[in-house]
């Protein structure tokens, strides 16, 4: 979880010192808080950071995915394989 006590910093300040900010964001990879009248309101990073983070978020959601399918067959809730890929090779067939 992001430590918002850490890499505070001013909208003002990352302004005057976009540069610095750019070159911190590269090097470190950790984001940087941005706030506006004392109150957090923005959220920076570098853009490699930033892919990372959203390829780890669609494996988490795929991981998720695969649990509640799991249970769901357990429940009895799923359909055979043989109908699924029957449906699967119809569907392939139409377009």
């Amino acid at each position: 979880m992001l430590d918002i006590s850490r890499g505070i910093n001013s909208l003002s300040n990352f302004k005057r010192n976009t540069t610095e900010f750019m070159e911190q964001l590269r090097k470190t990879g950790k984001p940087v808080v941005l706030t506006v009248n004392g109150k957090a309101e923005l959220v920076v990073q570098d853009v490699e950071s930033y892919q990372k983070l959203l390829e780890l978020v669609e494996r988490l959601e795929t991981i998720e995915a695969v649990k509640v399918a799991l249970q769901e067959m357990k429940e009895g809730k799923g359909e055979p394989v043989d109908e699924v890929f029957k449906e699967i090779m119809q569907s392939l067939d139409e377009k």
